[in-house]
């Protein structure tokens, strides 16, 4: 391509050793839009609320909210000064390659991508497995609720509406990234526009609860065997962590991105900071409305203790003498999380087609592939695949299921916490940064989010419910464990030996 025909994330895109083969049509926009609406309030919030609830109540949501919320944005912003520097699909653990030098770059770069790889596809089961569990609620509700007489879907159906939403996502994920560009910045506002519909929704038809039972109010009565309050509060701060994350797929698509190198880092900020203010808003509505807890997470209401759900049904019920009309309205948090689920596909597949071009992954040579739109289309598929495998558990086992979805927030936590932390510690003095920069904030900020993240991987390994039993177990550190060996093993038996990091395909002097 002509250099000057190159803007400058092509042509930082060239130093670092990579040609360019995936179409550039993505606008800033539609970047941050899509990073917007993988983060998805709604879709975190809806099926985490009776977390929040359960543990901690108001005050754990609340007062939770606020300090995930401090922490995410020092993760980001970390993460968006790296990003800047090195603008690849491969994200994540081409950061740590870089980073790392000589001595640890290869290494660090494939556990980095394991984990990250393992967030994304276990991301997109427990995102979609969520839109199906909804789904079930929502036509529960249409037909009149669990007391009167609704349908509620067996097991199976689930895993088959499962399987159903899986393969419209890896369909849609097939078009160009200029559809998928154009769908990111309508769903993003579609994400505002369904926060502000059920914010004012809530508010004027259900009685609200004061203030200072909002900010006062804890809620003990979880059910699980657990009485130390600082123990309740943190296991209630789940629910805003699992929703703020996704926000690297700013990175993975930043090679689709007119000039990624500054607007990909941007976007990683911007995403997290609309997501903080959009989200307050959302659980402002939720906990100043949600006045009857025990109500709302009894499994014998007519949601099955779907709070947010029964929250809805409430209102018609009370104000319309029909709860079936809730369903229209809970029509909104599942076209989001469809979108949520989607977008997740297509970040996920930019990390697959990234790791697959360096030779990290089984069968490289396959997922490497696109097609004439110049889409990914066998790493789409292969993630497709690979959630649906992972929602199957539920039929065996709800708790072992919960615990395997649950590795998406530890695996993508820990994947972010790699490069940030190489950045503080072995690149603290050769790190070049890009256009944006934090200047001498930047070691401050980020032993900030190395410290949260190592405090949150422990928080979710934490048994929630006593006394422990195998219904009770959080098998997360068991399968996190188990997975962690996976990739170590694969390196010590065969990657240490030819695994030398990024396979540049473009000459160049970095890599």
């Amino acid at each position: 391509m002509d250099a000057a025909k190159m803007d400058s994330g092509q042509r930082r895109l060239q130093e670092l050793g990579y040609k360019q083969e995936l179409k550039r049509s993505m606008s800033p926009l539609g970047n941050v839009a899509m990073c917007f609406s993988i983060i998805s309030i709604i879709s975190g919030i809806t099926p985490t609320y009776n977390t929040g609830l359960r543990y901690g109540g108001p005050v754990s949501i609340v007062y939770g909210w606020l300090i995930v919320c401090f922490f995410s944005l020092c993760i980001a912003l970390s993460l968006a000064e790296i990003c800047s520097a090195y603008p690849t699909s491969g994200g994540l653990y081409f950061w740590s390659y870089k980073l790392g030098g000589r001595r640890w770059g290869a290494f660090t770069a494939w556990m980095t991508g394991w984990f990250n790889i393992a967030g994304m596809w276990s991301g997109t089961a427990s995102v979609n497995f969520s839109l199906a569990l909804l789904l079930q609620v929502t036509i529960l509700v249409s037909t009149g609720g669990s007391n009167e007489g609704g349908y509620y879907a067996s097991k199976y159906v689930v895993v088959c509406l499962y399987g159903g939403i899986l393969v419209l996502c890896g369909l849609i994920n097939v078009l160009g990234i200029r559809w998928l560009s154009w769908l990111g910045t309508v769903v993003g506002f579609l994400n505002i526009l369904g926060v502000f519909v059920i914010g004012i929704f809530l508010l004027a038809i259900l009685p609200r609860q004061s203030a200072q039972t909002v900010f006062t109010s804890f809620n003990e009565e979880n059910g699980a065997g657990i009485h130390s309050k600082p123990y309740i509060f943190l296991l209630g701060l789940l629910m805003s962590q699992y929703t703020l994350l996704g926000y690297d797929s700013a990175a993975h698509m930043s090679e689709e991105t007119g000039a990624g190198d500054k607007t990909s880092g941007y976007g990683i900020v911007g995403a997290v900071v609309g997501s903080v203010v959009m989200g307050t808003i959302y659980l402002v509505s939720l906990v100043f409305t949600s006045g009857d807890t025990p109500h709302l997470l009894n499994p014998d209401n007519d949601t099955k203790g779907y709070a947010i759900a029964q929250l809805f049904y409430d209102g018609f019920k009370s104000h319309y003498d029909d709860g079936r009309w809730s369903a229209f309205l809970l029509m909104i948090p599942c076209v989001l999380i469809f979108f949520c689920g989607m977008f997740i596909v297509t970040a996920g597949s930019r990390m697959c087609y990234a790791f697959s071009r360096d030779g990290a992954l089984p069968l490289s040579r396959f997922l490497h592939r696109l097609n004439k739109r110049e889409v990914p289309v066998n790493a789409v598929l292969v993630g497709i695949v690979i959630a649906f495998v992972l929602g199957l558990p539920y039929l065996a086992s709800a708790v072992a299921f919960q615990a395997t979805l649950s590795i998406a927030t530890i695996s993508i936590s820990v994947a972010y916490m790699i490069p940030i932390l190489l950045r503080v510690t072995v690149a603290r003095h050769s790190f070049v940064p890009g256009p944006l920069h934090l200047g001498k904030f930047s070691i401050v900020i980020g032993w900030l989010a190395v410290c949260w993240i190592m405090t949150i991987t422990v928080l979710f390994c934490l048994p929630v419910a006593y006394p422990v039993t195998t219904e009770t177990l959080n098998y997360a550190p068991v399968i996190l464990g188990g997975f962690a060996i996976i990739p170590l093993a694969y390196w010590v038996l065969s990657g240490r030996h030819w695994f030398r990091g990024p396979v540049p395909n473009y000459e160049c002097v970095e890599i």
